[in-house]
């Protein structure tokens, strides 16, 4: 007699953030009118996310394809695109479908804000370096913004001068906080130091939940596309709590043995995973747990 078939759960809260959801949506109303539209850059780090949308007609393209592009529709993603992509589009007539996260628009806003006030601080913005949003926020100081990915990369900063500090929206509050200690602890009395707390919580409080998820489960399945930076920092905090946790990009990444004595199986993603994706790996690990108990 064979033994019961483990539970399989989907955790409700992962998959698309909202700016996400919103950028996809207008590529399908879009791509729904007919006629050609263009996507510059991934409109999600997901490839099976855009590998579907490609079939519905989206085009993904480069900045140097776009700058040859004349009298087309280009859709701008999620993350956001600095000053000078606005100007290319006007000079090629092009017409711009902007799905700016809002949270990144009011950031860019605040930071382009800063860089024209007149105490004119160092702005320094804690994110990885050449990631499509931290570009369009380096783009709103004429590439004059200091990028710092961790507290081993301050050296970058002219300490005896005013330092304005900003987050990408999904870092982690951890490491915000630990950028400020350090920061605080080396400048000159004389210089003034301002942080500003610009990570989404959207993203940051899934951390908590994701990490009670991770530890009620024997096996986690965390899906996320291999360009997801969001994915790495919630498939580590997972595995942090629970080290049967694995990283899939899709149903055919799972290795049977991975589930192999496991009573219940969680299966989360990342801010860029869409929920079908995770549907179709619920499904698999369900047909590997329930052919591994026949």
């Amino acid at each position: 007699m064979s033994s019961a078939a483990p539970r399989v759960e989907i955790d409700e809260r992962s998959g698309f953030c909202f700016g996400v959801v919103t950028a996809i949506r207008k590529a399908e109303e879009e791509l729904a009118r007919g006629g050609v539209l263009y996507c510059l850059g991934d409109i999600v780090h997901n490839s099976d996310e855009v590998e579907r949308l490609c079939r519905h007609g989206l085009i993904t393209i480069t900045h140097a394809q776009m700058a040859e592009l004349h009298d087309v529709s280009v859709l701008l993603r999620a993350h956001g695109e600095p000053p000078s992509t606005y100007e290319l589009a006007r000079r090629n007539n092009i017409r711009i479908i902007d799905a700016t996260c809002p949270v990144v628009l009011q950031l860019q806003r605040r930071i382009h804000q800063m860089y024209e006030s007149d105490c004119h601080p160092q702005i320094v913005i804690y994110g990885k370096n050449g990631h499509a949003e931290v570009n369009g926020l380096v783009g709103q100081t004429k590439g004059e913004a200091i990028v710092v990915e961790n507290a081993g990369e301050l050296d970058k900063i002219d300490f005896g001068r005013d330092i304005a500090l900003y987050s990408q929206t999904t870092k982690s509050v951890e490491g915000f906080n630990e950028i400020i200690g350090a920061i605080s602890s080396r400048k000159s009395p004389e210089a003034d130091f301002q942080s500003y707390d610009t990570i989404c919580r959207q993203v940051a409080n899934r951390v908590s939940h994701l990490r009670e998820f991770a530890s009620a489960h024997d096996v986690v399945l965390f899906v996320a596309g291999h360009k997801s930076s969001n994915g790495k920092i919630l498939y580590n905090e997972c595995r942090d709590v629970n080290p049967c946790t694995y990283m899939v990009a899709n149903e055919h990444d799972i290795i049977p043995h991975w589930l192999l004595s496991a009573g219940s199986i969680g299966v989360c993603g990342a801010t860029s995973t869409p929920r079908w994706l995770m549907e179709r790996v619920k499904a698999r690990a369900l047909e590997i747990a329930e052919g591994s108990q026949a």
